[in-house]
Formats: C-alpha cells, structure tokens, sequence
C-alpha cells in the first residue's frame, strides 16, 4: 500500500483530524495555566505551589507516555488515541468539582494519564502513514493545533474564570474537548501500514535503551525538554507580572495576551516548508535564536516590549519544537513508536521541571531570575544543535535492535 501525499484528500482528513486531536489535548492540559493566580488566591498557596496544577499533570503525563507508546504497538494507533481523548475529557469536567487544591491536584494527575495516550502515538502514527516528504508538512499541522487548542484553552479559561469563576472555565473547556474527540474518531482512518506484535516487556526495554544509544536522537530528546520548560516557566510567571503592580492588568486582558501563540500555528507549518528548501539543521538554529531574542526582550518595562518577546519566542519555541519532533520520527528506523515517546517523555518532563524552577526563581529574584533560567537553557539548546548537527554530518552508525 501506498503512503499518503501532501495534497490528496486523504492527506487532508488526517491532517485535520490531528488538528483536532491536537486542540483538544492541548486545550486540557494548559487550560489551568491563566488560573494558577486564581488558585493562589483561592486556595491560599504560593505561586510554585499553583503551579502544581500544570506541572503534575505534565509529569504523569511524560511517563506515561512510555507506557502507551509501547502499548500502541500491540493494541493499534487508533483505538487507544481515541479512548485517551475521551478519558481527559471526561476528567476535565470533574476537575470543575473539586472542593479543594488537593482534590483538583488528584484529578489533574488523572489527567495527564490519560492525555499520554495520545501524544505518545500521533507521531508514530503520521511516521508510517505519510510519505517521507509530506511529513514534515503533516506534523506542522498537527503542531499547529496543538497550538490552537492551547492559545484557545488558556483564553477561555481565563476569560469564563474572570466572569463566571474558575469551576466553570475548566468545565468549558471538558465540554469542547469531547467535541474535539468526536470529531478525531469520525476522521481518522485506521492505520494501513502498522503492524502489531507481542507485548515483550524485556524486548520493549531493549529497543528503548537502543534509542537512548544514538547520540542523535538523544540530543533531540534534551533538546525537547529545554524547549518546553523555557515556555512553561516564561508564561507560568507572566501572568503574575502583569497581573501585579505598575501594570495591574485584569484577568481577561491578562488571558488574551495568550492570543500570541497564535504565531506558533504560522511558525510550525512555515518551518516545515523551510526544511524542505534550507535543510533542518539551518532552520533549527534560526528558530533557536529568534526564542533567545524573544525571551531577552520580555526584559524590557515597556509592556508592548514584553508582548513582542513572547511573539518571537513563541515562533521559535513552535517551529524548534517542529523540527525536532518529526527529526526524531525520522531518524528512529525502527519502533518509532518508542522513540516519539522517549522524545515526548524529556519534553514534558522539561515542562514540569521547568514550570516548578522558574517558580524558585520567581519567588527569589523576580522577573528577571526567570529570565536568566530561560536564557541558560535555549544556551544549552545551541550546544545540543552543534552536536545534531555535527552528528549528523558524520556517517551515520544506524542503531538496530534485535528482537528475539
């Protein structure tokens, strides 16, 4: 059977399928991000303790990851993306009742279990069904809904939590998001070219560990957790910043500030036409210094500086993250499924490291320790992007695992 082309209509109901897939994941997880001040207030806890909310959720959700990735191999792509976006909705509607931060804390980790099931697939997925030269035009569309639902998730829950409180905001966003899934398993065809085999523990492990053996895609993996723990931490404090003196913002005009990620739906399906004509490696490294130069001017007193920063970070941070996602489907020759989810599980795990520590550096040195953390990883990100890159340009060891 043939792989499906960028430009037919079944290359077109996949890709929106995704989109779909990837609102509604996105829009679950960041819904609580505008909220954290309002559970600082609500619930009488400081800002790094709010910032549970999201960083729980992001670190139950990298592990496991592991765990349905492999699953995906025995079980199908479809059937387990489909009943993960269903468990996370349902849950988000619950979420609205809890009584208390504890409660709330419970079922946000229910939460990123069950989110886990869909993204630690979706590249695995798009991997074996699109052809190789239509990939990376796939996996931008797919970005580019995860950053529709999470500008989407974080406005509308800031705006319904300034009007109607923030139990009600959070129920939206559970009632959108069932939508969402409706509308993924409507579309998506099953898989065509997947597979399946025993589940083997021991063998799973080992293609794991092969993995982790090539440099490459280890470099990619780190790269993936800096990315997302610098956008976590810069937009995790953000809020508190304009929120508090000399700005003194509202809660709703503080949520449409959000509205600047839009720039990273443009950014990700740019970047993968970029690829195409410049090669990754030259198009990473913009991306990386257009983050850099973003999160440098957010520096600036000037409040319509700061919203510019976010805007260049924003289209760095989606079309790095672009990149490197589908580098990885692409390198990983065999059990993609493992590799996606190795990158999946440092990238949200940099999310919860990085929302918890900026959180540290806020409480101590300000505005500006948040920045100098961000600054030190996107640092350690060039160094990783020399080492792709040099990597790359050596003849390549490919890295089998033989499964007995």
């Amino acid at each position: 059977m043939s792989y499906i082309q960028q430009g037919t209509p079944l290359f077109r109901k996949i890709s929106f399928a995704f989109f779909a897939a990837g609102f509604n994941t996105f829009a679950i997880l960041y819904c609580v991000q505008p909220l954290l001040p309002e559970f600082t207030k609500a619930f009488e806890i400081s800002p790094a303790t709010a910032s549970l909310a999201l960083s729980v959720t992001t670190m139950v959700l990298a592990a496991s990851m592991l765990i349905f990735g492999s699953l995906s191999e025995v079980w199908g792509r479809k059937p387990i993306m489909v009943m993960s976006m269903l468990a996370a909705s349902v849950f988000c509607i619950l979420t609205a009742f809890s009584p208390n931060f504890h409660f709330l804390i419970v079922f946000r980790l229910i939460e990123g279990i069950a989110l886990a099931g869909l993204p630690s697939i979706a590249m695995a997925y798009l991997g074996e069904e699109i052809e190789p030269k239509s990939l990376g035009t796939a996996m931008g569309l797919y970005i580019c809904g995860n950053s529709a639902g999470a500008v989407s998730g974080r406005i509308l829950s800031g705006v319904l939590s300034d009007y109607f409180g923030w139990h009600i905001a959070i129920a939206g966003i559970g009632f959108i998001s069932l939508a969402a899934t409706l509308v993924f398993w409507n579309s998506l065809p099953p898989s065509r070219h997947f597979k399946a085999r025993q589940l083997e523990i021991g063998n799973l492990a080992k293609s794991l560990i092969g993995h982790l053996k090539d440099p490459g895609l280890v470099c990619l993996f780190l790269l993936g957790f800096l990315l997302l723990g610098t956008n976590v931490a810069l937009f995790n404090y953000i809020a508190y910043v304009l929120l508090g003196k000399p700005y003194s913002l509202s809660q709703s005009f503080v949520s449409w500030i959000f509205l600047i990620m839009i720039f990273g739906m443009f950014s990700s399906v740019w970047t993968g036409k970029l690829v195409n004509h410049y090669g990754k490696q030259k198009v990473l490294f913009f991306n990386l210094l257009i983050a850099l130069i973003g999160v440098c001017f957010t520096l600036n007193p000037l409040l319509i500086m700061k919203i510019m920063g976010l805007g260049f970070f924003i289209f760095g941070f989606f079309g790095g993250h672009s990149i490197a996602s589908s580098w990885v489907g692409q390198r990983a020759l065999h059990n993609k499924a493992q590799a996606s989810s190795l990158y999946l599980f440092l990238y949200y795990t940099g999310s919860s490291v990085g929302g918890t520590l900026g959180g540290w550096f806020w409480s101590g040195f300000g505005w500006k320790g948040v920045i100098g953390m961000n600054v030190g990883f996107l640092a350690i990100g060039f160094l990783l992007w020399a080492c792709i890159t040099k990597i790359t340009h050596e003849p390549k060891k490919v890295m089998e695992v033989k499964l007995n």
